[in-house]
């Protein structure tokens, strides 16, 4: 069962591409922009570390992590 889900927010994502170093099983680049595309929006608690990492080294915020509830 997912303990998180993922959020984007394409109007701020710059295509750094951080987010798809650090979790490429959630996070991938558009391949005409290089923004952000979400491969899958939901996180089982045995990955909410690393997709926590892959938001926090986005450098414009463009992703957020909220727990399900």
């Amino acid at each position: 069962m997912a303990e998180a889900t993922i959020e984007v927010f394409l109007e701020r994502c710059m295509g750094a591409g951080n987010c798809a170093e650090v979790a490429p099983a959630y996070f991938d680049q558009d391949a005409a922009d290089g923004t952000v595309v979400v491969l899958q929006d939901q996180v089982p608690s045995e990955d909410r570390a690393l997709v926590d990492k892959a938001a926090a080294v986005c450098p414009v915020a463009a992703i957020l992590v909220q727990d399900r509830g």
